[in-house]
């Protein structure tokens, strides 16, 4: 039986009260982000006003679904870093750059994937949805904007790009002469990162891991003004 985020379900798994409780229960391994494993006793008489032909004991495992990917646009120091903290919180991790000289296994772990192809035409190799994120560190302002460009017309549940507040200003100016809105650009993350006063590579990966994290969670982060959303998830029982 499938649970989505909204309520709404596909399948079964017999109907009734047993059912209602197990889709509450599917609500709360949503919240959670966490299995549930739980366990219910139906007596002759429960069963016979569910309908059911037999009582008994049915165990019931709930598992969420949609593990988040975190698609890592540059193959540079701050990605390195970042990569293996990304894994560690149980997210996928992608890496995407036309450098293979950078983007290869040399310089990331064996469970990250490795997209080598231009910037212009590596989103079609790319599959981006509401539970994806997407992480915008490229070698500079040219590929910055290439990229931005190209998501920000996508379902990606969070966009975030590095850099300067100029150099972001100036690829705001450059994206809403291409028409796109203002309330689009509200709701891109940059520069990328909670506010720790990171400086270095290493520095900055944990500032943006913890801001992953924070929208994963819809943590409420100070100074961003505004609750964070969650990538849609479902679960399965």
């Amino acid at each position: 039986m499938l649970i989505r985020e909204d309520g709404s379900t596909v399948g079964t798994i017999g109907g009734g009260c047993t059912e209602a409780d197990v889709w509450a229960l599917a609500r709360e391994a949503i919240e959670r982000d966490s299995p549930i494993r739980r366990s219910f006793e139906l007596s002759a008489n429960t069963a016979e006003e569910e309908g059911l032909a037999c009582g008994g004991i049915v165990e019931i495992f709930i598992e969420p679904l949609g593990r988040p990917t975190v698609h890592i646009f540059g193959a540079g120091h701050i990605a390195r870093q970042l990569a293996p903290l990304v894994e560690m919180v149980g997210m996928k991790c992608v890496i995407i750059d036309d450098r293979p000289q950078f983007a290869n296994s040399e310089h990331f772990s064996a469970s990250s994937e490795i997209i080598v192809s231009d910037f212009e035409e590596c989103l079609e190799k790319l599959m981006i949805s509401p539970a994806s994120f997407v992480v915008i560190v490229t070698r500079g302002h040219k590929y910055d904007h290439l990229v931005l460009s190209k998501t920000i017309k996508t379902t990606a549940g969070y966009i975030g790009l590095i850099g300067s507040k100029p150099k972001i200003a100036r690829i705001y100016k450059l994206l809403r002469k291409e028409g796109v809105s203002q309330e689009r650009l509200d709701e891109i993350h940059a520069p990328i990162g909670l506010d720790i006063g990171s400086r270095t590579p290493e520095e900055i990966a944990v500032s943006i891991a913890a801001e992953l994290v924070a929208h994963r969670r819809k943590a409420f982060v100070t100074g961003k003004g505004r609750r964070l959303g969650k990538a849609d998830q479902a679960t399965i029982a």
